[in-house]
C-alpha cells in the first residue's frame, strides 16, 4: 500500500496482477486530494488515511481498472467503506454527485497512461 503524487497505467497494472479481478483498490480522501493504492482491501487503506490524520466521512473506496483507463470503466465506485448511512450514503457506492466527481477528478491528476 502506498499514498501517490503520480502512478502509471503500467503501475497499477503490475499491482493489479496480485488481486484475483485485474484490478486495484483505492480509497481517495477528498479533502486532502489524497490517493492510496495497492491494498487486498479499502479496509486497510481506509485504516492507514485515517493513522495518517484524514477524516473518515472524507474517504471514499474505488476500484481502479486499468485495461478500462481512458474510459467511463476506469473507475468503479464500491467499497464496503462507503456505506455511511448517517452520512446519508446507503450504498457502496459513492451517491453524492460532487463526491463522485471529485473522486473522479483527484484520480485524473494523479494517474497517467
Amino acid at each position: 500500500m502506498q499514498p501517490v503524487e503520480s502512478i502509471s497505467i503500467k503501475e497499477l497494472t503490475e499491482m493489479s496482477a496480485k488481486m484475483s479481478e485485474p484490478l486495484v483498490k483505492a480509497v481517495v480522501d477528498v479533502a486532502r486530494r489524497s490517493l492510496v493504492v495497492d491494498a487486498g482491501l479499502h479496509a486497510d487503506e481506509e485504516f492507514f488515511l485515517l493513522e495518517e490524520g484524514s477524516k473518515q466521512q472524507d474517504l471514499w473506496g474505488i476500484n481502479l481498472w486499468p485495461e478500462n483507463f481512458g474510459t467511463d470503466d476506469f473507475v468503479e465506485f464500491d467499497s464496503m467503506i462507503n456505506i455511511r448511512p448517517a452520512q446519508g450514503n446507503r450504498s457502496r457506492g459513492v451517491d453524492d454527485p460532487e463526491a463522485r466527481m471529485t473522486v473522479q477528478e483527484i484520480v485524473a491528476e494523479k494517474v497517467h497512461g
